[in-house]
Formats: structure tokens, sequence, C-alpha cells
């Protein structure tokens, strides 16, 4: 478990990129949990109907919710499996303001050493417009964006400056990396390097 990678981190902060190149180098396996298959997810107990439901009769938060509960068991399931390789975690699954769901992420990441938070600056005001800048690039997160714009519309709250500044990615991460400025190969060389692997 020493060698395996955690990465954690807001939406588009590197993740998958790094996670690659790090796997590649390492040759580890990789794995992002945001693009695991529907069926990995329904053998757990999702159930997309439900969600779907849950947010039309009670809203996007209420759906929300239950897709964090839900995520715990996912990282439970991946981290008890205890296989070598590199692990992307979507920003959801790192950020908790259920300190019951915290705890169980914290347990679950507790046998991992290599716990790498990526941002893009130390200024957490600008790694938040530095990443809604990318995230307003990438025509490939409709999806993510419906749901963030509903439940900004629902809450008021700006789920993108949240994934970057919650406390609970400083409190799961053994290390936190700043990428601007940065080649992805250069911060998997930094990652490399601070790891000692």
């Amino acid at each position: 478990m020493c060698s395996t990678i955690l990465l954690i981190g807001p939406l588009c902060a590197g993740k998958s990129t790094v996670g690659q190149l790090l796997a590649g180098r390492l040759d580890l396996p990789y794995c992002s949990v945001d693009t695991l298959p529907l069926e990995y997810y329904t053998k757990l107990g999702l159930d997309m109907q439900r969600i779907e439901m849950m947010r039309e009769t009670q809203g996007w938060l209420a759906a929300y919710h239950y897709m964090l509960e839900f995520g715990v068991r996912v990282v439970e399931q991946l981290l008890a499996e205890q296989r070598r390789r590199v692990i992307d975690f979507g920003a959801p699954y790192s950020t908790y303001e259920d300190d019951s769901l915290l705890e169980r992420v914290k347990k679950a990441f507790a046998p991992y050493r290599n716990v790498v938070l990526l941002l893009p600056s130390p200024d957490l005001d600008e790694s938040t417009k530095i990443l809604k800048q990318r995230m307003a690039d990438r025509a490939g997160h409709t999806k993510l964006r419906r749901w963030l714009t509903g439940l900004r519309a629902e809450t008021g709250v700006d789920y993108e400056a949240l994934y970057v500044k919650h406390h609970s990615n400083f409190q799961l991460a053994q290390v936190v990396i700043y990428t601007e400025g940065k080649s992805p190969e250069q911060t998997r060389d930094e990652i490399i390097e601070i790891l000692n692997l």
C-alpha cells in the first residue's frame, strides 16, 4: 500500500492528467473514480432513478447528499481492495460537510501515506479563479455544470470554491502540491521526489 498514490483536489486541478503520468512512470495501474463503469456503482447500491426522483421532488441538495453518502462507500470499497495503484478521486470524494462521512473517509485513507492534494496556488482565491477558468474552457463538463448550477441556485453555495477551500481536503492530504507554472510532467516529478518513490 505504500506505493499506492491517492490524488485529491478540486475540479480541473489536473488529477487525471498527473495521475496517468504517475502511473506510467511508476509502472502502476491507474484508476479514475469518475470514470469507473456504472456497474461498479450499482453493485454498491447506487440507484440512479432514486437520484433523479430526489432531485425532482426534494431538490438538488437532497440528491447531492445522497450521492455523497454513496461516494463514501465507493472510497471505502476501492481502498479496501488494497491494490497498488494510482487513484484519482474526483472533487466530491474528498469534500464533506458531514463530519461522520469525513471520519469514514479518514479511516479509509489512514493506511495510505501518499495522499496528495493538487491545487494551482497557495492563494486559495487565486486557485479558485484559475480552476473556474479551466472549467469554463472545457466543453466536456456539461453534466457537472448542470449539477453545480442547480446546487448554487438552490443553496447559494459556490461549489467550485468550496472544493478548493474546504478543510476536509487539507485534513485528508499528507502533501499539498501547487501546480501553477509547472507542466504536468514537472508536477509528476515533484510528487515522486517529495514522496521518495
